[in-house]
């Protein structure tokens, strides 16, 4: 670049909007998307790595995404190319290409290919793309504001990781204007701007998430602002409404949002919520969208959800939707609210469904013949006998006979169930008496068959990665798989989440959790070396971007063993784990994981209640009474014995203890029973002397009162009725959820 080019970029670049101007350089300087650029997140980890592969940015306008790429073009060591979607075609992709080739075959460096508005690229522009993706030519970065599972070619798709950023939140945006004001260099850092708590409210709020819209605002407020006399620019709430006077409503008639919308809208109507479902309705109407549209989705719903429970739900809808044609906007909107209101609070039936169900039978099934009654006997009554045998109905008492009316191989299908809500509630009754007179009326006849119908199954073609996954997860035992699956249900843990597994020594929690947030990252913890190691050997097994992060060592060193990761300010969107308060130490375990859960975080834990643990008496029959009564007051005393920090607690002291940090708790206590064959090992254990901190079982019945003939014949009976048996094992368990209280 000459002298008068460099010049001349300079002044392109200072006269540039505000919001060109203030875009991030760094991933410091980045604001937002925190869930997938967070200190600990996949991306974060692969930018500083310089170990991207091929990535789809989605989100809506002013999110930061074409920024993104941007820090990554000053972060990584490839070579960056910048290509356009509106502007570019085959020509500019080939000159890339080209490029890319040249630069990898006389310097070995990769070229990363940032492709904006990507979605605007027909299919062919888009395959042009693909070979030279398969084969690593170039690394792609796509950035879009429409869906990538819509709009982008399916085989790039799957070559990618798409990663969704979101609108950015209020303190996001307050974050960004102030970094505007202050900036020297490329804000108004240099300039005396006082601009008031309102006005920047104002500013935040109707830029709606959107960071351009909000830079944007505030390059107006102040460069059309003059200063005052002593120099200084004011900006009141006056100036920032002239400034930015609508808020920007996030809505496209063809793409997601459009969808994502309706989809809200419909969704509140059948939960029955006037309140939601007038809102979104505002949204779509505010933001412009065709009122029939509404009218028509109204009156599917009519006929979907609301049904028999109020048949009146549908001339409602299509009187509102005439009423609306002949008067129009801006005084249809009563007839928009009135129809809408109407449909959330009537009752919901969709028992409408049950004619899909005998579509598809139709489908599936061989065609079936009409039942000989039921056939037209106007034309060959006399020669086939159609028609002989129909019983009519309105000869008959209530106008109705019990007879066969589905063909003889569909006998005893139900396709119309009735629900128990309003008007259809009426009708359920009767519709079920008659059903059970139609079959007992067929059973006696001889004519009614049991129909066996076919469960049919289907799974995905899981990769290598996801195939291991699964594995290392399939090994636990039965019991375990559905601790571990409850325990997941109730974290909820989305793909962008950082995992904390305290306890990891098993890897149960730790490889499921790999699977579920393949973009954030975990972190297992493992207070046994040896359990650690063999954790890490089996995340060796990963690519090293989407392993989990053994650390090995008790929770009292988790702070020091994070800090030498460098993570020390890392917070986690979930920290989980099983039986980790066994000693009864739980305030301690609570206080040193509290701070280490991010905002709006989940504690989730499985833990065994030991006090409730299965009693050995109830495992055999007794033939001495007395001798029962004696074992059974000195067992129950073992789990009671409130010097033992082993069971001198239970759920409620656990859950008390949670509430009392602050948190709030929602717990709940399981009765479960597992297969456990007891063999030698445990009868010698049970009654071989124990070590100087816990005595053994038997030793504990010759310390309650028991001689030790006693003791011997109970360990002779249960050595009669337990050794190499499978019993019924009952387990207590508590399953905790906890979150800071808003």
């Amino acid at each position: 670049m000459d002298l008068f080019k460099y010049g001349r970029s300079a002044q392109i670049q200072q006269e540039a909007p505000l919001a060109h101007r203030m875009r991030p350089r760094t991933l410091d300087e980045y604001v937002g998307q925190e869930h997938i650029i967070g200190p600990g997140r996949l991306l974060r980890r692969a930018i500083q790595a310089d170990q991207l592969s091929s990535l789809i940015f989605y989100g809506p306008p002013g999110t930061g995404k074409t920024t993104l790429a941007m820090v990554i073009a000053n972060t990584t060591q490839s070579h960056f190319i910048t290509i356009n979607a509106v502007l570019a075609g085959v020509k500019e992709i080939r000159e890339a290409i080209a490029t890319a080739q040249e630069r990898r075959e006389l310097y070995g460096q990769r070229t990363t290919l940032f492709v904006d508005e990507v979605h605007r690229w027909n299919k062919a522009q888009q395959d042009a793309l693909l070979p030279w993706v398969e084969n690593g030519t170039i690394i792609l970065i796509g950035a879009t504001t429409e869906n990538p599972y819509f709009e982008v070619n399916k085989a790039l798709v799957s070559r990618s990781r798409i990663f969704q950023l979101k609108p950015l939140t209020s303190a996001d945006l307050y974050a960004i204007a102030q970094q505007a004001l202050l900036d020297e260099e490329r804000g108004y850092g240099r300039f005396q701007v006082n601009i008031s708590p309102e006005a920047l409210d104002h500013l935040v709020d109707i830029a709606n998430g959107d960071a351009r819209g909000v830079l944007n605002a505030l390059e107006l407020a102040v460069e059309t602002t003059p200063p005052d006399a002593d120099g200084v620019i004011v900006v009141d709430l006056a100036v920032a409404e002239e400034s930015i006077q609508r808020r920007a409503v996030l809505y496209d008639k063809e793409g997601d949002v459009h969808y994502d919308t309706i989809s809200a809208f419909i969704k509140s109507l059948r939960g029955s919520d006037p309140d939601a479902a007038l809102y979104w309705m505002a949204k779509m109407v505010y933001a412009g969208e065709d009122p029939r549209f509404i009218f028509r989705r109204m009156g599917i719903f009519a006929g979907e959800d609301v049904g028999m429970a109020d048949p009146q739900a549908m001339g409602v809808v299509v009187n509102c939707w005439e009423a609306f044609e002949r008067i129009g906007m801006p005084e249809g909107r009563f007839h928009l609210a009135l129809a809408a209101t109407y449909l959330a609070t009537a009752p919901k039936s969709n028992s409408a469904f049950a004619f899909f169900d005998a579509l598809a039978t139709v489908e599936k099934e061989r065609e079936a013949e009409v039942p000989n009654h039921l056939r037209d006997g106007n034309r060959d009554k006399e020669g086939f006998g159609h028609g002989e045998g129909y019983l009519y109905p309105h000869a008959y008492r209530d106008h109705w006979v019990a007879q066969q009316y589905l063909p003889d191989s569909l006998q005893g299908k139900l396709f119309y169930e009735p629900s128990d809500q309003g008007y259809e509630r009426a009708i359920q009754e009767s519709v079920a008496r008659r059903r059970e007179a139609q079959l007992a009326a067929m059973v006696e006849s001889g004519d009614w068959r049991v129909e066996i119908g076919e469960v049919l199954t289907t799974s995905p073609v899981n990769k290598g990665k996801e195939a291991w996954l699964q594995r290392a997860i399939s090994q636990a035992g039965t019991n375990l798989a559905q601790q571990r699956d409850k325990l997941f249900t109730l974290a909820a843990v989305q793909r962008h989440h950082r995992v904390l597994d305290v306890n990891a020594g098993s890897g149960l929690l730790t490889w499921e959790a790999a699977r579920r947030a393949p973009e954030g990252g975990v972190w297992a913890l493992a207070a046994d070396t040896t359990e650690g190691d063999a954790l890490r050997q089996m995340a060796a097994r990963l690519p090293d971007l989407e392993r989990p992060f053994i650390l090995i060592g008790p929770l009292t060193d988790l702070e020091k063993l994070l800090t030498l990761r460098g993570e020390a300010h890392m917070r986690f969107d979930r920290i989980m784990g099983r039986n980790l308060f066994a000693a009864g130490d739980w305030p301690r375990t609570l206080a040193l994981l509290a701070g280490w859960l991010g905002e709006n975080g989940r504690f989730c834990f499985i833990q065994p209640i030991p006090r409730h643990t299965q009693r050995l008496y109830d495992l055999v029959q007794w033939r001495d009474d007395a001798l029962r009564q004696k074992v059974v007051a000195i067992e129950e005393a073992i789990y009671h014995d409130n010097t033992d920090p082993l069971v001198n607690w239970d759920e409620n002291d656990l859950i008390s203890a949670w509430r009392a940090a602050g948190l709030e708790v929602h717990a709940t206590v399981e009765r479960q029973t597992e297969q456990r064959h007891i063999t030698a090992a445990h009868l010698a254990r049970w009654f071989d002397p124990g070590t100087l901190d816990r005595p053994s079982y038997g030793e504990r019945l010759l310390a309650g009162g028991l001689t030790a003939a006693e003791v011997e014949e109970v360990r002779n009976g249960y050595g009669r009725y337990l050794r190499d048996q499978n019993v019924s094992w009952q387990n207590t368990i508590l399953y905790l959820l906890a979150t800071r209280q808003k």
